[in-house]
């Protein structure tokens, strides 16, 4: 069953899309929250979409967000921070933990890009996440904004001039530039003792594959990452989407059984 849900966070309304598999009777299952990238939207070029279908083929359900300022959830993305970001995904979480399908005790994060990072960070922040897989987490984005340009332009003399940094036709805040030059992604993230995949393209000049072996370095043991060869930062190939989907759905059903 696929049915649309409306979450409310600090008098926003988040729209998201529920994927719930047919288990009869009152059966709780497990429940994977998802959350895109940066400036895109809950069907994340429709991967989102097909993993969800994979999920609940497996017998998990899934909740596709937007997130403030994205898609068709409330907001501009002017008024867009990580930290804002951070806050809503907790949210939900929080309130898909309620849900009448949903298993509380089998919670499972999955973030693309920017959205990985936050995955990352909200695994470790927010009690009782079970598991979570990181699609090319942009890890690299506090060191790349924190040197002061973007996609090789000088994102302060932009902001003087216009008021925002045009990034890809969304307008950038100083105070989202700011907040993601000040991020520890990897510190925030470590602190997280579950069961972490993270899968990167070799290919991804978006954001670099050294940048995902960096969480190797702050995790205790706990990640593992899976490098495909060719694949690039948005999976742009049948076979690297086809494995980028799989190794998810292992991963996750491995992941997410009952507890003992």
């Amino acid at each position: 069953m696929i049915k649309n849900h409306d979450f409310q966070h600090n008098g926003r309304t988040l729209r998201s899309t529920l994927h719930i598999p047919d288990a009869g009777g009152a059966a709780r299952r497990p429940t994977v929250v998802f959350v895109h990238g940066f400036s895109n939207n809950r069907m994340e070029n429709r991967s989102f979409v097909l993993m969800s279908r994979l999920l609940e083929a497996a017998g998990v359900a899934s909740v596709r967000f937007d997130l403030s300022g994205h898609g068709e959830s409330d907001g501009d993305f002017f008024d867009v921070t990580i930290t804002g970001e951070i806050a809503e995904t907790r949210s939900v979480v929080r309130a898909v933990r309620s849900f009448d399908f949903a298993d509380p005790d089998r919670i499972g994060l999955a973030g693309m890009s920017m959205g990985g990072v936050v995955a990352g960070i909200v695994a470790a922040e927010e009690p009782g996440i079970r598991a979570v897989c990181l699609w090319s987490p942009a890890a690299v984005a506090p060191f790349e904004v924190g040197a002061g340009y973007l996609k090789g332009r000088d994102i302060a003399a932009e902001i003087s001039e216009k008021g925002y940094f045009d990034a890809d036709s969304h307008r950038m805040s100083k105070a989202l530039v700011d907040d993601i030059a000040n991020l520890d992604v990897y510190s925030r993230s470590c602190t997280y003792g579950g069961p972490v995949r993270i899968i990167h393209g070799d290919k991804d000049d978006i954001a670099p594959l050294a940048y995902a072996r960096r969480y190797l370095d702050h995790y205790d043991g706990n990640a593992e990452l899976e490098v495909v060869e060719g694949a690039d930062h948005g999976w742009a190939t049948v076979p690297h989407r086809t494995r980028l989907h799989q190794s998810t759905l292992q991963f996750l059903r491995d992941n997410l059984e009952p507890s003992a």
